[in-house]
């Protein structure tokens, strides 16, 4: 390997795997902003929460590793044409192609890379990811009561305390009611204090109550529902300790194969498999849809023909079933219709009124389970294109990222940043437009989600071609000495105008 394509390598690697952990870190706190409130106070172990972690990063490197590979290659190659390297390296005659060859062989060994892993670990972490994030979400807050409000998190029981010692966890003037019959507030306890706390296993929660009343309602008579009594009953302790049951606090796993049909928790294989067996669903449910709609709604046979069954059975070749026969009949539909009486008229229109009805009825119905049916097919067909975009979106970044760097000539955090960062909401707003398009059937799969990767490819193309020819495209001077001859044009311009307006002036014309 050439000293020149090793210092290339050198100064885009390091900013590559630095830019990609800070993207990935950014994505993460995004991701955990939205679901801060589906995981703060739940008690959640930090196991937990480091497994989710690292299922959602893994869920974020597609994302991820475009940005970082147009920021890094901005940077590499801003860095070197600030500081003249580039000019140096094609003064000796090397041209930008080959100064960029061991960097894109780089890329697309990443590229590679990013379509296996998009193809067999994304499947993987992303059924891990929306499996756990769903028992997170289901998972029930830690016993929290706090001093002067109704605590309603364990079913079946409303507790409320007026205050709370934090040191030694006694709670005083507790009120507890009993909704587990599901009767009202027909058992109740008032205690001056008590204490609360889990067992081991976290399954039950230990309540002692010191001093108080128990009150107890119950119906006198359970048959005798037009007199019902409720006898009032009241009991008096000193202590008093009981349990209570608690369900859905510890986080339960849930069965992962309950999320395997997803079409983010699949490769290649199964998404084509789906994408031919919905294509088979869809197509059986229109050819069934057209044969019920022509013979039950818009043909519809009252009182077939039939033959005798022997006449159909003297002949060979005929099966019983075969005895009714649908002869086509015209009728001249006016002169039938004037022929009936009025009352008969009323009885045929509301009647075919009913029978309208229930065929756009019947038609809505189809169509609602038909339009589910494609949303669900492109869905399959979107996530399968998108095993693709994900890899060659590094290459393109990279077309787009080197000979921009090499045409503005600035390194650092500064500019590269802010344009790397347009150039990817460009890309990916366009992405999102071209999959909804897919989504309403607008576009076919491959057009709308290679859209955004044929557009990135022509800027790539164009920048490329610049970059190569020394253009000075981002170079605020040109702009600078465009305008300032434009204005010089309109000043020489004006003049001239304005004496032929004075003269036509002063001539009366």
């Amino acid at each position: 390997m050439k000293r020149l394509h090793k210092l290339v390598l050198k100064s885009f690697i390091g900013p590559f795997f630095l830019i990609f952990f800070i993207v990935m870190f950014i994505l993460l706190m995004q991701f955990l902003w939205r679901y801060i409130d589906d995981m703060v106070g739940k008690g959640l172990d930090f196991s937990i929460i480091a497994e989710l972690l690292l299922y959602t990063s893994a869920s974020l490197v597609p994302m991820a590793l475009p940005l970082a590979i147009l920021m890094s290659a901005l940077m590499t190659f801003g860095n070197m044409g600030e500081y003249n390297e580039l000019t140096a390296i094609k003064a000796s005659g090397i041209s930008l192609q080959r100064v960029l060859r061991p960097v894109i062989i780089l890329v697309v060994f990443i590229s590679i890379g990013a379509f296996l892993f998009a193809n067999n670990v994304m499947p993987y972490t992303n059924l891990k990811m929306r499996s756990l994030l769903y028992d997170v979400r289901q998972q029930r807050p830690e016993l929290q009561i706090k001093a002067g409000e109704f605590y309603n998190g364990i079913e079946g029981y409303s507790i409320r305390i007026n205050k709370k010692n934090p040191e030694t966890n006694m709670l005083y003037g507790l009120r507890l009611y009993d909704h587990t019959q599901r009767s009202g507030n027909t058992n109740a306890i008032v205690s001056d204090s008590g204490t609360m706390k889990m067992t081991k296993d976290e399954r039950y929660l230990v309540v002692t109550l010191y001093n108080g009343y128990s009150y107890n309602e119950e119906p006198e008579d359970k048959k005798n529902r037009r007199n019902r009594r409720y006898p009032h009953r009241l009991d008096k302790f000193k202590k008093q300790e009981f349990l209570i049951e608690l369900v859905g606090f510890n986080l339960e796993r849930t069965d992962e194969n309950l999320f395997k049909n997803n079409y983010q928790m699949m490769n290649l294989s199964q998404l084509k498999y789906m994408k031919d067996s919905m294509l088979t669903d869809i197509s059986d449910f229109n050819n069934n849809f057209q044969r019920v709609i022509k013979i039950n709604n818009y043909f519809k046979v009252r009182n077939p023909v039939r033959r005798p069954a022997k006449a159909v059975n003297s002949r060979p070749g005929l099966n019983i079933n075969d005895s009714i026969i649908k002869e086509p009949v015209i009728f001249d539909f006016d002169s039938l219709f004037n022929s009936l009486t009025d009352n008969e008229k009323l009885r045929v229109i509301s009647q075919a009124m009913s029978f309208a009805r229930s065929t756009k009825g019947y038609i809505q119905t189809n169509s609602n389970n038909l339009d589910f049916k494609v949303k669900r097919l492109r869905k399959y067909e979107i996530e399968w294109q998108r095993k693709f975009t994900v890899s060659v979106a590094c290459l393109l970044f990279l077309l787009i990222g080197a000979p921009l760097g090499a045409i503005i000539r600035k390194g650092g955090l500064g500019m590269p940043v802010v344009i790397s960062t347009l150039f990817f909401i460009f890309y990916y707003v366009i992405s999102l437009i071209g999959e909804k398009f897919v989504r309403e059937s607008m576009l076919l799969d491959y057009q709308g989600m290679w859209v955004s990767s044929l557009i990135i490819l022509i800027i790539g193309v164009f920048l490329t071609y610049k970059a190569t020819t020394d253009s000075v495209l981002m170079n605020i001077e040109t702009y600078r000495n465009f305008f300032k001859r434009l204005r010089m044009i309109f000043q020489k311009y004006l003049p001239v105008r304005q004496k032929d307006n004075l003269h036509r002036v002063s001539s009366g014309e």
